[in-house]
Parts: structure tokens; sequence; C-alpha cells
């Protein structure tokens, strides 16, 4: 999951996608084959009404079949138990870390025999009805919109419900519950729409009129992970890679259009495609995106990621830069399609949604795919090294001075409750962890295998339904790959060793910079402010001013550096050491207060810029004298082609 509040910037993800042995990268479907449909094989069956909405209120209606078939029985060395059952909302889904209570937001719940009289229940907590399992037929119930909602525990809305006359966000997870120890079962989800209403969703309907739409979904897993959003249509499909891909936008203003932003998707998803060796491992994907104007209940906006889909929620911008949002975003949330669907642990995919066990792989799941996210721009020449290697140097620097060391499994475990905090490091220290394993696994290779290729050699052994042991994962690497592997693993993943990117970088002619000290120009070491009505900067003091900073005198208002006019927007490129040499004289025209009345009158200072010592940032730098096995394994990692 995306986050952006609307003073900071923080990240959550996680989802399940898959390859087969078979190729690969093998197609995946989202629903059952129609063919495959038997009514004597459903469990559940939901009706929900989007027609009949009463205060923000849907109705859902949940017929139960077949439960006595597929209840899991009591074995006869059992003690006896109470012949009941409970049926659950979710606590918590894959991809939020975070304790949502989904079944809060139900009301006027109700069970029913097949008679019609109403059975009686408890309600433990507040994800949890109990009652008799005998005659259990009909439970009914309300669920309410999360987007509207004055809890403390706000849903950030990407994984919430909107429920207005106009438009329907629906994240399954808070629409539709399960019965004990029946989450594998087939469901059977009917939706009632209003008049001309279209219903997007990465799901396959497997029949739809103009009144409704049906669709059967495999088990709970998948159920919960595949939103919809039903509203007058604008969507826009197109196909990449042998997968149909649908871009659906909801503005209630209408000034914000699915076509303008499905065409910046598209060049993200042919470069994506390119990447992955010329297909995409899905049938169909889903781009469902709401826009609001004005602020969000949550403060916050961005998207949740899911298997076969992505939920965006995002302010109204101009279409170019919503765009680009959508893209930026998306280059990570896609990509999940590689990891962790077709390689995930067991904790994954067997998933409890009320008590959930935390993988130890973050690193994988989320790390992985951002450092693909970025490497794909560089592979596919819509980058250049010079600017790959800058957002590399941004990561070690949030990784730094914003997260602890904590080893990597260690957070990974605890990132619900006692590392929550450092979840964020995921897209930053988590992408480095995987840029040095594919550089290490080139060198080892002598070019000839990356981490790529270790992403398929993995989704072989394993895939969609085929978990591995989360204890046993590196030692499974190492054996595929190199002996070395498993050391790397132990010092920088499992250990909290600092990653080494001198020694590493080395391999392929790209050096470290930022030991030692360089001369920067700093302006004068004077106080600056800035008018946030005018833009105009002025200065505000001159406390540590240096030999150049005393030319000025507080409350000039600095007009032009050299001949170019200053504001806000441009003061830090005029003033930056790379545009000023130590012999050459600097002209700055300021507007200064003079005479008794403290008119403002223009006043041209002139001064020779004065430097001062400082430590360097740390950086990466392409190396000019690269020998020719460096010059090798830079093109191995940089150009690799599947």
């Amino acid at each position: 999951m995306n986050i952006f509040s609307f003073s900071s910037k923080f990240i959550f993800l996680l989802c399940v996608f898959g390859f087969s042995a078979q190729s690969t990268f093998a197609q995946q479907g989202t629903t059952f084959d129609v063919q495959l449909y038997d009514p004597l094989e459903i469990v559940y069956s939901y009706q929900l009404d989007l027609t009949k909405v009463k205060n923000d209120k849907v109705p859902v209606e949940l017929l139960i079949t077949n439960l006595d078939k597929f209840r899991p029985a009591v074995e006869p060395t059992d003690p006896p138990k109470e012949d009941s059952i409970s049926f659950f909302m979710p606590k918590i889904v894959p991809g939020t870390y975070h304790i949502y209570d989904f079944g809060r937001f139900l009301s006027d719940f109700k069970v029913f025999d097949k008679e019609g009289n109403e059975i009686g229940f408890t309600h433990p907590n507040e994800n949890e009805w109990r009652f008799p399992a005998k005659n259990i037929y009909k439970i009914t119930y309300l669920v309410d919109d999360t987007f509207d909602s004055q809890e403390k525990n706000k849903v950030f809305e990407p994984g919430g419900t909107d429920i207005e006359d106009e438009v329907f966000v629906i994240n399954t997870h808070g629409c539709f519950g399960y019965l004990e120890g029946l989450k594998r079962n087939s469901f059977l989800i009917d939706v009632i729409k209003p008049e001309k209403f279209y219903g997007s969703t990465p799901l396959v309907s497997i029949n739809s009129t103009k009144k409704n739409d049906l669709y059967l979904v495999s088990d709970y897993h998948l159920l919960a992970d595949s939103p919809m959003l039903y509203s007058v249509p604008d969507t826009v499909t197109f196909e990449v890679g042998g997968a149909e891909i649908l871009v659906s936008v909801f503005h209630e203003k209408g000034t914000v259009k699915a076509k303008e932003v499905a065409k910046e998707v598209q060049k993200s998803l042919e470069a994506q495609k390119n990447y992955l060796g010329g297909t995409l491992p899905i049938k169909k994907y889903a781009f469902l995106i709401y826009i609001f104007d004005g602020f969000s209940n949550s403060g916050s906006y961005g998207a949740l990621e899911h298997s076969y889909s992505s939920l965006y929620f995002l302010p109204n911008m101009p279409a170019s830069r919503l765009a680009n949002t959508v893209v930026e975003i998306a280059a990570h949330e896609f990509f999940h399609i590689l990891t962790p669907l077709s390689i995930h642990s067991e904790q994954i995919h067997y998933f409890d949604f009320i008590n959930p066990e935390m993988s130890k792989h973050l690193w994988l799941y989320e790390g992985v795919t951002e450092y693909f996210a970025n490497h794909v721009l560089l592979q596919q020449g819509l980058i250049p090294l010079e600017e790959f290697l800058g957002k590399m140097r941004d990561k070690v620097s949030e990784a730094n001075n914003k997260y602890s060391d904590v080893p990597f499994t260690e957070m990974s475990l605890g990132c619900l409750d006692e590392h929550a905090d450092q979840y964020g490091n995921v897209y930053e220290k988590g992408a480095l962890i995987g840029w040095m394993l594919d550089v290490r696994l080139r060198e080892l290779s002598d070019g000839k295998y990356g981490l790529m290729n270790l992403m398929q050699d993995l989704s072989k052994k394993y895939g969609t339904d085929k978990p591995f042991e989360d204890d046993k994962l590196f030692d499974v690497i190492a054996e595929i790959t190199y002996p070395e592997i498993r050391t790397f693993f132990a010092d920088y993943v499992e250990g909290s060793k600092e990653l080494p990117y001198t020694k590493y970088l080395k391999t392929i002619g790209i050096n470290t910079t930022g030991e030692g000290t360089e001369e920067v120009f700093n302006f004068g070491n004077i106080g600056l402010v800035v008018d946030p009505q005018t833009k105009e900067v002025s200065v505000l003091s001159l406390e540590g001013a240096n030999k150049f900073g005393e030319m000025f005198k507080e409350g000039d208002v600095i007009l032009e550096v050299n001949s170019q006019k200053v504001d806000a927007t441009n003061f830090l490129t005029l003033i930056s050491e790379a545009s000023y040499k130590e012999d050459e004289v600097m002209k700055i025209l300021v507007n200064r207060k003079k005479g008794k009345k403290n008119k403002m009158k223009k006043c041209l200072l002139k001064s020779k810029p004065v430097f001062v010592e400082q430590e360097q940032d740390f950086g990466f730098e392409e190396a000019q004298d690269k020998n020719e096995k460096q010059i090798q394994l830079l093109k191995a990692w940089e150009k690799w082609e599947l």
C-alpha cells in the first residue's frame, strides 16, 4: 500500500502473485472457469444490493448452502464440543499492516434458518458472530461507509468503502466475511447495480446484465484481494504483453479522464513487459482510480495494491501530474506480479485475517519489488545511469537518517507492533538489498545470472500454490545460486552489517563518493526568509555571516544574482556552488531600506564568493577508467536481457 500524507510520505504494501513451472511467467486467472460452476460445490451465495442504500449503508445477504458437506468434521478422538460456528470479518488484510477491525462497520446483523426464523447469536468481539451451526441458512447485515467514519481508527481510503449515490468503492474485505474453517471454499457474488453503472474489477463475471453482475470466486483469499469500483463508467482497456489492462477513473466533477491517465500507464507497462521478457504473467489487471476534491477523511492519499489490481485514492490535480503520480506508484505496485504472488511463504499463503503471523522476508516482497521498479527505468533506457545512481543515493540517505539498523528479518517479523515505525525502510534499505544482491550475483556468475534469473528459478520451484518455509528460503537460494550468497543474507539481512556498497559496486565500475570534505559556497552563511505571498527572498539575520555575507543588511530583498531574477522557485539553483569560481566577482541586486522614511531603493552588491569546507554527501558515480571486466559486468547488470 502506498500512503502519502499531506505532510509526509510513507509506504506499505503486500500482495500475492504467481508463476508456474511450465513457463517462466505463466498466465494466472482471477476466477473459476465458468464450466466448473457447480451449485453443489458452493457454500457462499452473496448478494450486494447497491440499489437499496440508506444513510450510506448497503444491505448484504448471504445464503449458506452445502455447509454439512464442507464443514470440517469432528474427529472421534476429539473432546465433545458445542455444535456452533462463527462468522468472521477481517481484523487485518494483506497490504495494510494495520489493524482496522472491519467488523465494526457491520450493523443490523441477523441469522435465519430455512423457515425464516431468527437464530440467536453472540458477538464475542468486533469481528466475530457465533451461532448454532444446525439449520443455519441465511445471514443479513448492513455495511457502513468508512470514507465518512468519525471513529478514531480511520481506515486509509484505498482499503475502505465509499457508499454514495454516484459511486461505490467496494473493498470486498470490508463487505464480505467467511465462516470458521471455510475460507478455502467458493463464493458466488451477485452485485445488483443502479442503471447505467459499470463494475470495474479484476474479477471476470460469469454473467452480466443491465441490472446485475455475477462473479464466481474460488476462495476468500482471492475475494478479499479483488476490489470493485461501481459508477457510471469512464474506462479504457488495452492489451500489453498478452494481458488485458483496465484503467477506470471516477471523479465527481468529471474533469479527470481515464484516457489521459491510461496513455501514461500504457507507456510504463510496455517498459515493464520488456523487462519481464515480452509477456506478462496475468490475464487481466485493473487500475481503479478514485479522484477526490478537498481533503480526505484519513488525511492521506495513495494506493492499496492487490494481486491483479491496484486501487488509487488521489487528490484532484492537473491531468499530466495525476498520470505521472499514478505511474510513479504503479511502477512499484505492478511489479508485485513477480513477488510475492508466486514466491511467498506459508504465512502469506495461509493468511490469517484475524491473528496474522508475519513473514521475515519483506526484503523480497517489497525491497526487491522496489528495486525492480527503479531498475526497469535504467534497463529500458528511460533514465541514464547517473539518474538511477541518484535515486539509490537518496535511498541510502533515507535509510541511514530515518531508520535504525535493526536486522531486516527482525523488522519484518515485528512490522505490526514492535517495529511498526521501521516499516518504511522496506522501500529504502529493502531496495538497496535487492541492488547489492543483483550485483553480487552478476559478479559470481561473470555476468550471466542476476536477480531476475533468481526470481524465475524460485517461481519454477514454488509457484502460486506452493509456499516456501519461512526459515529455509535463504538456504534454498544459496543452493540455487552460490554458497557465498548465504553469507550475504547472514550479514546484511539477518544481520545488521552495513551493505558493502564500495566493495560490490567496484566490480561493475561504479565508485562511491562522500569520503573526506569538499569546498562549497554557502551564500555568506546568512539567514534567509521567503514571503509566502510575493515569493520574495530576503535577509532575515546576519548572525554568523562570513566575509561574503557581511555585504548584506538585514531586510535586504534579493532581486537578482548575476543579472538573473530571483524568487523562491529558482534561488537555490542560482546560488549553487557549481555556478561560481573563486576568482569571479558575484553581483547581487537587492532592494534596501534607505533614508529616514526607509524607502526601498535598489543597491548593487559585489563580492568574490567565499568557499567553506564541509563533508561530502555519500553518493555513487560511474568510474571513468574501467577495465574490461568492469565494462562487461556493468553491461550485464545494466542492460541484461532475459
